[in-house]
């Protein structure tokens, strides 16, 4: 799913303006220990979170999270977001909670990170070789 129909899906703001919408996410996870991130982290994953320090774009970084969705309609600090634009990380804010994100993502067909998950019928899930 590109990110240009993902920040269409949970209503939000693009904070990163420099950010590409073309940017392909394979799959999407909802966390706010950095620890769990680090756990279920696939490359060109996108991360929902309520934490906005910096230290979020510091393990999406490290994780290859493609792209940081704040939930809440919190709004990261100023240092939190030049990192991120250093490191070519988007960042969205949204206004709903985190289940409600999620919910809309996966409605919208956007696959789970959690490699235990069985795949949707009619979705093909990032990390199964299956149709």
């Amino acid at each position: 799913m590109k990110l240009r129909q993902i920040l269409e899906i949970v209503e939000g703001t693009l904070l990163t303006p420099d950010a590409n919408l073309d940017l392909e996410i394979s799959c999407a996870a909802g966390a706010d220990l950095m620890s769990d991130v680090l756990a279920f982290a696939k490359p060109s994953a996108l991360l929902l979170t309520g934490l906005t320090n910096p230290q979020v774009v510091r393990t999406a970084e490290v994780a290859e999270i493609a792209a940081i969705v704040f939930v809440r309609g919190k709004m990261p600090p100023p240092e939190t977001v030049a990192l991120a634009e250093e490191k070519g990380i988007p960042l969205i804010a949204a206004p709903y909670t985190m289940f409600e994100l999620c919910g809309r993502l996966y409605e919208a067909g956007m696959s789970s990170c959690d490699l235990e998950q069985p795949t949707r019928p009619g979705v093909r899930s990032a990390g199964h070789g299956g149709a």
